[in-house]
């Protein structure tokens, strides 16, 4: 290879990794300025409970979102809001996959949570911030059952929405 082309090589690696750290940089700020923004006052909002008895766990949701057609294996629900169809509030379930399976040779990857609901149980907020969607996304694992909830809004819209998921999050519960 000639010094050409390594210096080449190093010059794109550097731009995009300068790019990548840009991205990151750019959700961080997202964030923190969704966690700046005016506070969402959940008195505001008249809400209903989705409550799904096949897996049993239930969250709030405001009452003049529309549901979506549930699946047929009734594994959970999406709601979207009345202003923006893009606005969604959706949560589902499933069975894990027993260990044997679920591992890829010795391979065992350990997630520690970061959220805690108001129920008190613990899972893994992961907060997505794409070009166009971004979304908050709970997941708690209980015994051999896997619970999730997201709440997604267009980019530009989504520190809006950010508090106002935040709070459905915290009011999630699992019934079983």
């Amino acid at each position: 290879m000639s010094t050409a082309t390594v210096k080449a090589c190093s010059l794109g690696r550097k731009i995009y990794l300068n790019a990548h750290s840009f991205g990151r940089a750019i959700a961080l700020l997202m964030m923190l300025w969704g966690c700046a923004a005016p506070g969402f006052n959940a008195s505001n909002v008249t809400w209903k409970i989705y409550t799904n008895t096949r897996y049993g766990f239930e969250f709030p949701y405001p009452n003049n979102w529309n549901a979506l057609p549930a699946p047929d294996n009734d594994d959970g629900i999406a709601f979207v809001s009345p202003e923006k169809n893009i606005v969604q509030i959706r949560s589902w379930a499933g069975n894990r996959l027993p260990e044997s399976v679920n591992q890829a040779g010795n391979a065992k990857i350990t997630v520690n949570p970061n959220f805690k609901t108001a129920q008190g149980l613990s899972g893994v907020m992961v907060v997505e911030v794409g070009q166009q969607v971004s979304s908050m996304t709970l997941t708690i694992t209980q015994g051999q059952i896997k619970y999730y909830w997201q709440g997604r809004s267009q980019s530009q819209d989504f520190t809006a929405y950010y508090r106002f998921f935040y709070y459905i999050a915290q009011q999630y519960k699992v019934l079983k």
